[in-house]
């Protein structure tokens, strides 16, 4: 049977704050930034030697790390990848690894390796495959593992249930635990029109042991989750509400395309204490586009003034992706 969480697991969610050690090493290894403990992209790491590897090594002799990848691809279709999972085993245990995550998502058919995450559909038959895979995968890495909710830019129109809905009842059934993605939901809420505060609202905190915040790109019908920005207020107000309603788990930002100096980054960092100490108001609880003036989450504050000729892509009502 599948691994339950665990207690350990559990207290180590406590609320700290993390930042990605993917990238500024001589900072690091130079300064000793005051953070609570570092996440890395597992990928970059199952198969490296050399520096990379040596600073790794190094920064988890002073941190905590959490690993988290982007291939296992749990929804897809092929046969999990157990050298894939040999290798994600064999790096948890050479840096202690507190816990692995990765994607509510496929990433490939075929053998073939998209390298980009992938949206499943909300159905009985995809919930009963992801479960099945994700207990085979908590018995192999012999703990527990932690899904994502991606950002996603399609939706499929035979879904039976809202994503959250979906995540809620995986996350039981296959006794796993759940990483709060809260720009993803955001991004996704827009993309989609859907009620961000709901979807915090449904999913079970119990199982959250971590949150994510990021910044993204405005396209102007709709949003990209590109990693490159600061955290919007309208995101910071989600995840006041996560990090109430979950009694505070660990919170890492996302920041890893147009990367500025480490000062900025961890700046970024410590803003979340000020999310963390301070109380949800009950506009708050609303909407987060409460701040600019709207009480619709249908019409987000950067595109209610924007004009386009392109639809928005929940316009597409009968679309399908097969």
């Amino acid at each position: 049977m599948a691994r339950a969480l665990s207690h350990d697991i559990m207290y180590l969610s406590r609320p700290m704050l993390q930042i990605y050690c993917d990238g500024p090493y001589p900072y690091i290894l130079e300064n000793h930034p005051e953070v609570d403990w570092f996440e890395i992209i597992s990928e970059n790491y199952m198969d490296s030697g050399g520096r990379p590897r040596y600073v790794l090594d190094q920064i988890a002799e002073r941190y905590s790390v959490v690993m988290h990848g982007v291939s296992m691809s749990i929804g897809s279709t092929d046969p999990l990848d157990f050298d894939y999972l040999a290798k994600l085993k064999s790096l948890a245990n050479a840096v202690d690894a507190r816990w692995i995550s990765d994607h509510i998502c496929w990433t490939g058919v075929a053998g073939l390796n998209s390298h980009d995450l992938l949206p499943v559909p909300f159905t009985e038959a995809v919930l009963r495959h992801i479960v099945q895979r994700v207990r085979i995968v908590q018995d192999f890495l012999e703990r527990p593992l932690v899904l994502e909710n991606p950002s996603s830019y399609v939706t499929f129109a035979h879904s039976m249930m809202r994503e959250w809905e979906f995540i809620s009842r995986l996350a039981e059934d296959a006794d796993c635990g759940l990483l709060l993605d809260v720009n993803n939901v955001y991004v996704s809420s827009v993309n989609h029109d859907f009620d961000p505060v709901e979807f915090i609202q449904s999913v079970p905190h119990h199982r959250i042991v971590q949150c994510h915040l990021a910044g993204h790109t405005n396209c102007g019908t709709h949003l990209i989750d590109t990693h490159d920005d600061h955290v919007i207020e309208a995101v910071w107000e989600l995840y006041r509400l996560a990090h109430r309603l979950t009694g505070g788990v660990s919170t890492l930002l996302e920041w890893d395309a147009k990367i500025p100096e480490f000062p900025v980054v961890h700046a970024e960092v410590q803003n979340a204490r000020k999310y963390m100490d301070s109380e949800c108001t009950a506009s708050s609880l609303r909407s987060p586009n409460i701040l600019d003036g709207s009480t619709s989450v249908r019409t987000p504050p950067e595109r209610r003034h924007k004009r386009s000729t392109v639809p928005h892509p929940a316009s597409f009502v009968t679309a399908e992706v097969e």
